[in-house]
């Protein structure tokens, strides 16, 4: 899924979902439905490498949210809860050293 346009600047470094590559999400058919408990989480990288976070919400009195987060929390969302993965680890965090296990 993708995210409808989203721009917010946030300390002064403008997050943008259409300049941004979608690497994650844990939007996915779960047999009944596709929001997970009425919120839907996605995470980004922006050209310039920095990480951010969209939650969209069907919830009244809620709203939809980006705020950024540190490439470690990117990579523990991307290995824990967001599950969708759009691209590779790899391409996701190409500073990250990744050892065989």
């Amino acid at each position: 899924m993708q995210v409808g346009h989203m721009s917010w600047v946030v300390d002064g470094k403008r997050y943008d979902t259409d300049k941004a590559t979608q690497i994650a999400s844990d939007y996915y058919w779960d047999g009944n439905n596709w929001e997970r408990h009425g919120r839907n989480t996605f995470l980004y990288r922006t050209p310039r490498g920095r990480y951010f976070v969209v939650t969209l919400t069907m919830w009244q009195g809620e709203q939809d949210g980006l705020r950024p987060v540190t490439e470690q929390e990117a990579r523990d969302l991307y290995e824990g809860a967001l599950s969708e993965h759009m691209v590779e680890y790899e391409a996701a965090f190409p500073t990250a050293a990744v050892e065989p296990a």
